[in-house]
């Protein structure tokens, strides 16, 4: 993969962090989206998060498409693969082994909102699979869908449960600018946790070794970086818990005192009182009926649910349908 290839929104992306800081950070109750926890070290210990005892969505998701990937190479005959968030693209290979075993796949379109990420992602993949045109996108997957490039038919990967980081309504409308790029009956991809018990649930976001915690603190260091903050990420402690109303796991930031933080590339001097929240994630968890429904909603027909052993992580593959 050549520079050339990953297509870079730069001043994009810093526009949009921007813009969700100046609108997070001034709210009645605070609040951060949950993409801007990834930079190159965010993203490491994600991995890292993934990996862990008490984080069973990725084996969960694993698991699903290591015994899938060849049916949904057949059933797909996708010529390009686009994933979405696509981080260390890890789980990806599944697909694209079984994608270059049936013999479709031409190319492959990662896209995530950290350039560095995706850099070391797109080159491991240019250089493990030769044959394949890898190119890389950065931006923000929420608005940056009509740049994606590829030959029809495409499928698109959402993976991981990202998918329940939107609030309801935002979920419906990223789902329906995901069928607004897509020429009728090409494919999305789609994990999504399952709901189940409290125990597990939060176990999985607030691991015993901090790992969880530090990814949580790292959107402060993002801002640090990128906007010339002054957080202290020790000046916060790390929270989650599972609303039951809601049916999703929050993951928030508590200031441990009363605070002033200066954020000159946002024009921002932002007060916390001790024990005042940031809202970092939202991570709702689903059930079939539900998922079936929303993609029905957004113009997409499902063809296969599939679960892990336990139950715990769905799949599902749906077909984009005439509007």
């Amino acid at each position: 993969m050549t520079e050339a290839d990953l297509e870079s929104h730069r001043s994009d992306v810093a526009a949009e962090l921007r813009a969700d800081v100046r609108e997070g950070l001034t709210a009645a109750q605070k609040w951060l989206p949950p993409k801007w926890f990834y930079d190159a070290e965010g993203s490491k210990l994600f991995e890292e998060i993934t990996a862990l005892p008490e984080y069973y969505p990725t084996r969960s998701e694993r698991e699903v498409l290591a015994g899938r990937a060849a049916e949904i190479a057949e059933l797909t005959g996708a010529h390009t693969l686009v994933e979405l968030g696509s981080g260390s693209s890890e789980k990806t290979r599944l697909l694209l082994d079984a994608l270059t075993a049936h013999g479709t796949l031409e190319s492959f379109v990662p896209m995530d909102v950290s350039e560095s990420a995706l850099a070391e992602a797109a080159t491991a993949i240019s250089a493990d699979y030769p044959k394949l045109e890898v190119r890389g996108v950065v931006g923000d997957f929420t608005r940056h869908l009509q740049l994606l490039p590829g030959t029809s038919p495409r499928v698109v990967a959402f993976l991981g449960g990202t998918i329940g980081n939107f609030l309801p309504g935002e979920r419906a409308e990223f789902l329906h600018s995901v069928r607004e790029v897509l020429d009728e009956g090409e494919w999305l991809l789609l994990g999504t946790d399952l709901v189940k018990d409290r125990d597990t649930l939060e176990r999985a976001y607030d691991d015993s070794a901090g790992v969880t915690a530090a990814f949580n603190r790292n959107v402060l260091r993002v801002i640090n970086a990128e906007l010339d903050a002054d957080f202290d990420p020790d000046d916060f402690d790390h929270v989650a818990y599972w609303n039951a109303d809601q049916e999703w796991i929050e993951m928030r930031l508590r200031a441990r005192r009363p605070l002033q933080v200066r954020i000159p590339g946002a024009d921002l001097v932002v007060p916390f009182a001790e024990g005042e929240h940031i809202r970092t994630e939202v991570s709702a968890k689903f059930r079939a009926a539900g998922v079936e429904a929303e993609l029905g909603a957004a113009g997409f027909a499902l063809e296969r649910w599939w679960t892990d052993s336990r139950q715990r992580f769905g799949v599902s593959l749906a077909r984009s349908v005439r509007a």
